[in-house]
């Protein structure tokens, strides 16, 4: 018996399929061709064609790009993103605890809290900068008043992890409480229940029940802080003081460095970033398995 022939597909599916596909190449051409480039030999440049492949622009990477220490720039933007990545999971956790409950006041904190993701980044790093060098000229009168020898030796509190710590916790800490708010939303009450009528107290209630259950979500939104921070520009370009985080360098650089190195170092930090969402979603399989 003939089988029936499959029926062709109409011509919508295969426009929007080549819709999807231009877009695949459209979010993802240019950083496979940076990735492909990064891998010429000496005498390559920034344009296609090829012109040889070897590792010479990722070691000359690694022996430095002039006057900037890419290495120090490199340990800056980990050490930073992994101090938003721990306040954003420790304060989008307790946020969620508190919002389970009617808060006063918790209206207003949360539209002021997710305000900051639709205001334009580069308006919200000209006001934490000013708000910091307002705060520079008040501490300096009063040292100046008070204690001549610290004011002579005060130069600024914008900083890495004061000014652009609280930039980029502007940044990530709505997505981490948006995720919290969802998990909290579907969270079923009756396990916690079901504890305190074994016995548990609130706390045993929480480390042994709750915390288990939501502990896949807290890994997603400690990713989204490291990475959100690994890459931000915007937020961080008036805030970071005296040292620059790694993007803001890579920025620098896109003006002055006319060789594949700064391929090089596009390949480097992209595949940290997938790095840390393979190691995150490992970490959610583990934990389900377990």
């Amino acid at each position: 018996m003939a089988r029936p022939s499959r029926e062709s597909r109409p011509l919508s599916f295969w426009l929007l399929g080549a819709v999807f596909v231009a877009f695949v190449l459209f979010l993802y051409g240019p950083m496979l061709a940076i990735f492909v480039l990064s891998f010429q030999g000496p005498e390559g440049g920034l344009t296609f064609p090829m012109r040889g492949w070897s590792l010479h622009w990722f070691r000359q990477l690694w022996e430095g790009i002039g006057v900037i220490d890419i290495g120090a720039a490199f340990r800056r933007s980990a050490a930073l993103g992994l101090v938003v990545m721990v306040l954003t999971v420790g304060l989008s956790l307790l946020a969620g605890l508190a919002y389970r409950k009617k808060l006063p006041g918790g209206t207003p904190l949360f539209y002021v809290v997710v305000a900051s993701l639709i205001m334009p980044s580069i308006i919200v790093s000209l006001g934490i900068g000013l708000m910091f060098r307002l705060i520079d000229t008040g501490l300096g009168t009063m040292l100046a008043a008070h204690w001549p020898e610290a004011a002579s030796a005060f130069t600024t509190t914008l900083g890495m992890f004061s000014s652009g710590l609280g930039a980029q916790l502007s940044w990530t800490l709505p997505f981490g409480l948006l995720i919290m708010f969802a998990v909290f939303n579907r969270f079923n009450p009756a396990y916690e229940e079901a504890a305190r009528d074994l016995g548990a107290s609130p706390w045993q209630g929480f480390a042994h029940v709750v915390l288990p259950l939501i502990a896949p979500s807290l890994i997603g939104i400690g990713m989204f802080g490291f990475t959100l921070s690994w890459d931000e520009i915007a937020r961080s370009s008036q805030v970071m003081g005296d040292y620059n985080t790694l993007p803001l360098e890579l920025q620098g650089l896109t003006t002055t460095v006319t060789t594949p190195v700064i391929y090089a170092l596009g390949t480097v930090t992209t595949v940290l970033s997938f790095a840390v969402m393979g190691l995150t979603l490992g970490l959610v399989a583990w934990w389900r398995r377990g």
